[in-house]
């Protein structure tokens, strides 16, 4: 029997990866109407729009990943529920089940424990007692360099139970202390400020970076594109590789998809508006990957 290999790169071809439809998260506008403001979304989300412009995002994944599952309507969650990405991390040995530094969030994670049971997917790790993260502060650099956000949504307690968790695998795990920046309840993770597209290339917003770390990146000969500060604040630098240097990206940031043309990039775009920008959450927070191919 061969052992699958799980996912511990942001770049390498995404083969298997798990969404959840707005249908399920959203589920209708008087849902929406009722809930945007209790988990500070920027404005209420259009429900048409919404799905219209997830349809139009599924249609990029579709045309790269080849096994797309999806995560069913749960009433133990809400509307963030569409950002797939954070209640779980996946390693190669399998998935960390996490608890969110958002407390309503924190249900989730047994949904998708319950989720990945169902499916034989093995889970090696899950925080315990004051542990809080959200996997959108955990950013694989390649497959043994682990770097973890330290800020609101991932704390102390979490950075010591992963490190041990993930120690047999991971060479060089990396703390990156996150600024205060906007305050505890605007959604900044490790992710909000760099997004692998290659194992030599990132799109960064450095304004946000602790200079260890940019030094870092630079030291492993890993080439910046930065970031400017409007498309920023667009979710410009929130882009999910679906194989190196092949990304999708929320479209209007437009000097930034330039710049990443100009490193040699093949970019994908889908209007973002309801279920990206206005619940600050891009590609990346829309997918839990779960398997990328090293080949």
């Amino acid at each position: 029997m061969i052992k699958t290999s799980y996912c511990s790169s942001m770049f390498h071809p995404l083969k298997r990866v798990i969404v959840k439809h707005p249908e399920d998260a959203f589920i209708s506008q008087k849902h929406l109407s009722e809930s945007w403001q209790e988990y500070h979304y920027l404005e209420e989300p259009n429900y048409e729009k919404a799905l219209a412009e997830y349809e139009e995002f599924l249609a990029i994944l579709k045309k790269h990943v080849p096994h797309i599952e999806y995560l069913p309507a749960s009433g133990e969650v809400g509307l963030d529920s569409i950002y797939a990405h954070d209640p779980i991390k996946f390693t190669r040995e399998g998935a960390i089940i996490l608890k969110s530094g958002k407390q309503l969030r924190q249900p989730e994670a047994m949904v998708y424990k319950e989720f990945l049971q169902e499916r034989g997917i093995p889970v090696i790790g899950e925080l315990t007692g004051e542990a809080v993260s959200d996997g959108g502060d955990l950013v694989w650099l390649d497959d043994s360099t682990l770097a973890v956000g330290l800020g609101y949504r991932t704390n102390s307690e979490a950075i010591k139970q992963l490190k041990e968790i993930t120690a047999p695998f991971v060479d060089d795990f990396i703390v990156v202390q996150l600024p205060h920046d906007h305050g505890e309840n605007e959604c900044l993770h490790l992710m909000s400020f760099i997004s692998m597209v290659d194992r030599d290339l990132a799109l960064v917003h450095s304004r946000l970076m602790p200079v260890f770390f940019r030094q870092l990146l630079i030291k492993k000969g890993i080439q910046l594109i930065e970031v400017p500060d409007d498309e920023y604040f667009t979710l410009g630098c929130n882009v999910l590789a679906l194989a190196p240097r092949v990304c999708v990206m929320v479209s209007g940031n437009e000097v930034t998809k330039q710049k990443l043309m100009d490193a040699g990039a093949i970019v994908y775009e889908y209007a973002g508006n309801e279920i990206s920008f206005k619940g600050t959450g891009g590609p990346t927070c829309l997918t839990s990957p779960v398997v990328r191919s090293k080949e």
